[in-house]
């Protein structure tokens, strides 16, 4: 694959917007083992195991699988020595996320005016290019472990090519012939986008990351839970929700609040080497029925509510579309606010470190995320602590 580190471009005109986010490029892991991680993601979550790069594509450095759902792209990468730095990362962390990705008209222009707004590189920009076309990314720093990489993309790699089946970048061959693709295909689970991603910061950290993510990336907050919003008898943290505009992603940053026992956040941090990180992934579809019932005959381990929260809820929430007895059945946990309502699900971590963890949201209106849940959603969460240890 070659690579070039590119020189400085030239200045945009006023007009142009370097830092203009088109699209969530993709979400990359770090994994201790890609081919592995891939088949459990494509078996548990329906996602199309679409393409890889590896030793038998010519890559020497790491295996990568591109897994595609929807719009969602996930890229699971294992290093193929011990230099590499996906396996000091998986040592340290375990299996996790390294990077958000985001589309962009120019890599360079986008890393460069970041830089201005005043954040640290994580990598210069760095060009793959082969007769087919060039991908361009360069990265930044951001809370923690994670970096946001700026991609940008022409010929056959430009993403609108990629969405509808074409290669992701230099080095990477389709596999779209193998059993478990074709047993997806047939039965979807309904996936579309990556609603949110969640970040876990140290406790006095949220507010510097809010204002970073103003400064650098103009992003806007949108929503402010805290201490009294989100906690029970036991535990309590706070949240500022960051928007990126244009329906694109939200960023929700969490930090540790003082309660009687430890909170989820402090739980990640610590079994996360004491490093901020993502703690979970949202991915939205259309039907939480369907979805949800596809997802659990796969054998997707989700979170217990208890039967009381269905006692109550319906009158919070009034009429929605959905069957209630099935929203019961499924465990759903229901919300409204003032532009409707919606219907998410938790997953238990999905490593054996009580790290990272996926949501599944349907929105019917709502741009919230499930205030009224809240407590319930807390106090499941901290019978798996208990159950680990760690409350």
């Amino acid at each position: 694959m070659p690579q070039t580190k590119l020189e400085k471009s030239t200045s945009p005109s006023h007009s142009y917007d370097p830092l203009k986010l088109l699209d969530v490029d993709h979400v990359h892991f770090y994994v201790g083992n890609a081919k592995q991680s891939a088949f459990f993601y494509a078996h548990c979550f329906g996602f199309q195991i679409d393409q890889v790069s590896d030793l038998t594509t010519g890559n020497r450095v790491e295996a990568s699988y591109l897994l595609v759902q929807g719009n969602i792209r996930i890229l699971l990468t294992s290093g193929l020595s011990a230099e590499h730095p996906a396996n000091g990362e998986v040592a340290r962390f375990g299996d996790g996320v390294k990077d958000i990705a985001f589309t962009v008209d120019d890599a360079t222009a986008a890393y460069e005016q970041a830089i201005a707004n005043g954040a640290e590189s994580a990598y210069e920009p760095i060009e793959f290019s082969d007769e087919l076309g060039t991908v361009t990314k360069a990265g930044i720093k951001t809370f923690g472990r994670v970096v946001h990489s700026f991609v940008s993309r022409t010929g056959q790699y430009e993403l609108d090519l990629v969405k509808k089946g074409g290669m992701f970048a230099p080095k990477f061959h389709g596999c779209r012939e193998l059993a478990i693709n074709r047993y997806n295909e047939e039965h979807p689970c309904g996936l579309l986008y990556v609603d949110h991603c969640v970040g876990n910061v140290e406790a006095g950290k949220m507010n510097y990351w809010v204002k970073w993510y103003e400064d650098v990336l103009n992003f806007k907050l949108f929503k402010h839970f805290d201490d009294k919003d989100i906690s029970t008898e036991y535990s309590a943290l706070m949240s500022k929700v960051m928007d990126s505009g244009r329906e694109l992603i939200k960023i929700p940053i969490n930090e540790p609040a003082e309660g009687k026992k430890k909170s989820q956040i402090q739980e990640y941090l610590e079994w996360h080497d004491n490093t901020p990180g993502i703690q979970h992934l949202a991915l939205l579809t259309s039907d939480a029925i369907d979805s949800v019932a596809q997802l659990r005959q796969r054998g997707v381990d989700f979170l217990t509510i208890p039967d009381t929260y269905y006692e109550q809820v319906w009158e919070r929430v009034g009429e929605i579309r959905e069957s209630t007895d099935s929203v019961k059945d499924l465990r759903l946990l229901a919300d409204r606010d003032d532009q409707g309502y919606l219907l998410q699900i938790f997953t238990k971590p999905l490593q054996d470190r009580p790290t990272l963890f996926f949501e599944i949201i349907c929105r019917r209106g709502s741009q919230s995320f499930g205030k009224g849940n809240f407590k319930a959603l807390f106090e499941s969460l901290e019978i798996e602590q208990e159950r680990r240890g760690n409350l």
